[in-house]
């Protein structure tokens, strides 16, 4: 094998691991902030304002989902994890934020897109490596099929 393809190899391996050591420093922070963010719900009942305490917890808690589908885009690497994390950064947006009809309008019209990409123009096996997170598809009707042949 020449140099320039071992070159290659021990800088995708680094970089994996990289990736690994940031979802795992994530993942600790989310560990973190969850404790945190129960302990918000408690609060809940003394803030005077409990509708401006609510958004704040609310947006406190998207950011911990988003996260974790952050941290699942990373071990699996795959486009429709990639699309999640899309989705509920969005959605958290719209939720959360004080936007505009206009904001809400495009947030609607892009999930909607992202739905339809997800929909019709998906290809699952694109971009997919061997995991032990794949999803695997569930091909019951083919077993028969197999049988006979």
């Amino acid at each position: 094998m020449p140099l320039k393809d071992k070159f290659r190899i021990r800088i995708a391996a680094a970089a994996s691991l990289m990736e690994s050591v940031i979802a795992v420093v994530v993942l600790a922070a989310i560990l973190v902030t969850g404790v945190r963010v129960v302990g918000e719900v408690f609060t809940l009942w003394t803030t005077p304002d409990a509708s401006s305490g609510f958004t704040t917890f609310l947006g406190h808690a998207f950011n911990l989902i988003i996260g974790v589908e952050f941290i699942k885009m990373l071990a699996k690497h795959t486009p429709g994890s990639a699309i999640e994390v899309l989705l509920f950064t969005i959605a958290r947006g719209m939720v959360v934020e004080h936007t505009t009809q206009l904001e809400n309008l495009i947030g609607i019209v892009t999930i909607a897109l992202i739905f339809a990409v997800r929909k019709y123009l998906f290809v699952p096996s694109f971009g997919e490596h061997p995991s032990v997170f794949a999803e695997r598809p569930h091909h019951e009707e083919h077993e028969h099929e197999e049988t006979h042949v």
